[in-house]
């Protein structure tokens, strides 16, 4: 059983930053890949950026690459998402979510999902 809890969103302006903490309870947060997902109004849930149970392997959307930086500190059960110049089209509630060894860009492979951090970015 895993349960995640997401913090740091907020309002940003186009070009600032923000980061997001994906905070996981259970001891074996280390067998689990881990990815952002964001989901804005009236749209699907997308994939934003992956990375696998030991941090060496990550994986971004297109839209997102350069940008953001997606990083975990098993020590601390917590995984980050750094975003960097943030753009109006990145407002969307933020959700991390974790699956068992591996990762995935479909959200369907996800057991595990947080409740979700809201990030607007205002020109």
């Amino acid at each position: 059983q895993v349960q995640l809890v997401e913090s740091g969103g907020g309002l940003a302006q186009a070009g600032g930053s923000l980061r997001l903490s994906c905070a996981a309870s259970g001891r074996t947060f280390s067998s689990y890949g881990v990815a952002w997902f964001h989901q804005a109004p009236g749209k699907e849930r997308e994939f934003v950026a992956g990375i696998d149970r030991s941090g060496a392997s990550t994986d971004y959307a297109d839209s997102v690459k350069g940008r953001f930086t997606i990083s975990r500190d098993n020590a601390k059960n917590t995984v980050y998402l750094q975003m960097n110049s943030l753009k109006p089209e990145d407002t969307a509630v933020y959700f991390c979510a974790a699956m068992f060894t591996g990762t995935s860009r479909y959200a369907r492979n996800y057991y595990y999902w947080g409740q979700g951090t809201q990030v607007t970015v205002s020109s």
